[in-house]
């Protein structure tokens, strides 16, 4: 039996563009119809079930969307392509998949000012044509900056445009595509996150934690504070908020480039990486480490991982959070009472010394090939995205 050394995904690529006046002013018209189709759907399936305790379905909801359209006051819905309205009625009908499935909160209401401003097409509602895209309800292809090319023969199946809060434009284009697998490595690394250093690696290296908001902190405070001494509804306030807009979204971007290459790196490196099953958002109620510990996006780190491993052929295992990785001795395996987070090294009764952080993911590589060898202790975030290794290499 030959070896799986390819796997067909679907893959979003990214872009950005710049939209003429007409263009931007045609989209954000979609944004407002597509919220507002949303929230009107919403509140209908809410008032059904808290009325008369009756579930309201996908083909009600675009039945209900019909009936607007044709009412004077929601005409107007007519005026922008239909698709995207269908699109996000969908949304909201998975969102609702996903509450009763424990798998997700109930649906909340999209804000103006807080919600992203998107709309999805598919492939009747946009033409693509020779690396040109051009939406319905456009004559004129968007102009977009091709920072990668798309792959070869893939042409996209859906597209996504967005605008973000710093009032930036993208075109998100889903297609389908092969991605050819990392050649096989005995190299296995188990890996402990933390806040001084952001990774540390079972084969002692750190990786220094970056720290993209505190960099930025004092801009930002800037910014805010000059946001906060504009009247509100003046233009000067909304001059002031794109400002702030734009020195979080240079900070996410960075985290994010980061993330990206750190994540790229431990997979084409080892075969397998173990990661402990941490409940961040747990983690976040502590306040006086909650901004630090949002900066570092471990949970983004290892969904970062857990893709990429799946896609080149790697393995991601996670082990319980409770296991006391820090505590005990990866010579002897005595686990101490208590070790205070302010003792960075310590020495063990049989005569080891420790780096705190080290001795946890060489703890947590070990927990991991025990893991890999009679699958217990493992209790994944999502099931349905963590592989289970079927052999790790000896």
């Amino acid at each position: 039996m030959r070896a799986v050394t390819k796997t067909t995904v679907k893959r979003a690529f990214k872009y950005r563009f710049y939209p003429t006046e007409g263009q931007a002013a045609e989209l954000s018209r979609t944004f407002a119809c597509v919220r507002l189709v949303y929230n009107m759907a919403l509140a209908a399936r809410v008032t059904a079930w808290n009325g008369e305790r009756r579930r309201v379905t996908f083909s009600d909801t675009s039945s209900m969307l019909t009936a607007w359209k044709k009412t004077e006051e929601l005409g107007f819905l007519r005026d922008v392509s239909s698709v995207p309205l269908q699109q996000t009625l969908r949304h909201l009908h998975s969102a609702f998949g996903n509450f009763f499935a424990n798998r997700a909160r109930h649906p909340r209401f999209k804000s103006r000012k807080r919600s992203r401003a998107s709309a999805e097409y598919t492939r009747s509602a946009f033409r693509w044509r020779e690396g040109r895209l051009s939406l319905a309800k456009m004559t004129e292809p968007l102009a977009i900056v091709w920072s990668r090319p798309l792959p070869d023969g893939s042409e996209p199946s859906t597209i996504t445009v967005s605008r973000d809060s710093a009032g930036r434009w993208f075109v998100s284009m889903l297609v389908e595509t092969t991605v050819h697998h990392y050649a096989p490595v005995s190299a296995v690394v188990g890996l402990d996150v933390g806040l001084s250093a952001l990774v540390t690696l079972s084969t002692g290296e750190k990786i220094v934690n970056s720290r993209h908001e505190r960099k930025h902190r004092e801009q930002l405070a800037r910014a805010q504070r000059a946001l906060h001494r504009k009247p509100k509804g003046s233009a000067n306030r909304q001059r002031a908020r794109l400002k702030v807009a734009r020195v979080n979204a240079r900070i996410a971007d960075r985290r994010r480039d980061f993330l990206h290459k750190l994540s790229t790196r431990l997979t084409r490196e080892n075969q397998a990486v173990v990661v402990e099953d941490l409940n961040v958002r747990g983690m976040l109620g502590n306040r006086s480490l909650a901004r630090a510990i949002s900066d570092a996006s471990w949970s983004e780190l290892r969904r970062m991982l857990v893709y990429k491993a799946a896609w080149y052929g790697r393995e991601v295992i996670a082990v319980n959070q409770w296991f006391p990785s820090t505590k005990t001795c990866s010579a002897c395996e005595r686990v101490v009472e208590e070790l205070p987070l302010k003792v960075r090294t310590w020495t063990c009764l049989c005569g080891a010394v420790h780096d705190r952080d080290v001795n946890a993911a060489k703890n947590v590589l070990a927990a991991g090939l025990a893991v890999a060898a009679c699958g217990d202790g493992v209790r994944p975030t999502r099931r349905e995205l963590v592989r289970q290794p079927s052999k790790l290499p000896t």
